[in-house]
């Protein structure tokens, strides 16, 4: 055999097993088929301005911090400052002004008694988030679920079951909770035809792993036949199905 007689090549090897050395030891050695970072985190929260998102932001406002109305606990109360996006339950669907291809996000979010909200990726795409601490069955429609398609006549009803979480991992309402997920958008051909289906790679709520290569072969809700898919879109936060608020919402592009 001739493998280990280049000096070179012997000196190429033993830098080889040298760098995967030390990667298994510092437990930084990729997994297969591994996304890379392309960019750095977009913070799209964090102080007094709004000028990540969309203009419309009827219904929203900033906040230092939220707690449960003591007498109203299906309500909110703000505490003044900045850094928090909070929804007055009748909100517009806030929409980023970017938009994203593969993203990594991460943000934490606060919901009162029975409230309900969602954020979409490709602004079609929804993780729900509720008040389901409670729930026993588990659900596309309770927190942390990929959130069911739907039609709205004659009135809105749910067609599938959506993908549920694997365990109910929600904290109780009143709490801040962690929401963090890997998502790739569809991909198309040249004549626009999709080749590729949307997935979450992964979703974490709370820091518990609820969902993994979720492939979704259509958008969510009544979206999947009202809205067509497109290879990249905004981050939409869903604001009219009762308060909610935000915070620490970043995202971070992805090369596949």
């Amino acid at each position: 055999m001739t493998l280990f007689r280049s000096p070179e090549r012997r000196m190429w090897l033993n830098s080889l097993a040298l760098l995967l050395g030390l990667r298994l030891l510092t437990g930084a050695l990729p997994l297969a088929g591994a996304a890379e970072s392309s960019g750095e985190w977009i913070v799209l929260t964090g102080g007094p301005s709004l000028d990540a998102w969309q203009e419309d932001h009827t219904g929203w406002s900033l906040a230092g911090d939220v707690k449960l109305n003591p007498e109203h606990p299906r309500q909110l109360v703000a505490v003044s400052g900045d850094g928090v996006l909070v929804s007055d339950g009748d909100a517009v669907n806030f929409y980023t002004r970017q938009e994203f291809q593969d993203v990594e996000l991460k943000c934490e979010f606060f919901v009162p008694e029975g409230s309900n909200s969602g954020v979409k990726l490709d602004g079609l795409y929804e993780i729900q988030i509720r008040d389901t601490h409670d729930m026993k069955e588990l659900t596309g429609d309770m927190c942390g679920g990929v959130y069911p398609r739907a039609k709205l006549e004659p009135r809105y009803t749910h067609i599938d079951e959506g993908v549920a979480p694997s365990e109910n991992a929600a904290k109780p309402a009143g709490e801040w909770q962690t929401l963090q997920l890997t998502f790739y958008s569809p991909r198309f051909d040249d004549a626009g035809k999709k080749i590729e289906n949307a997935r979450f790679e992964h979703v974490l709520l709370n820091g518990i792993e609820v969902h993994k290569l979720v492939e979704l072969l259509y958008p969510t809700g009544a979206a999947w036949n009202m809205m067509p898919e497109v290879p990249r879109g905004p981050l939409m936060l869903q604001g009219d199905h009762g308060p909610v608020a935000f915070r620490s919402i970043q995202v971070r592009p992805l090369s596949k």
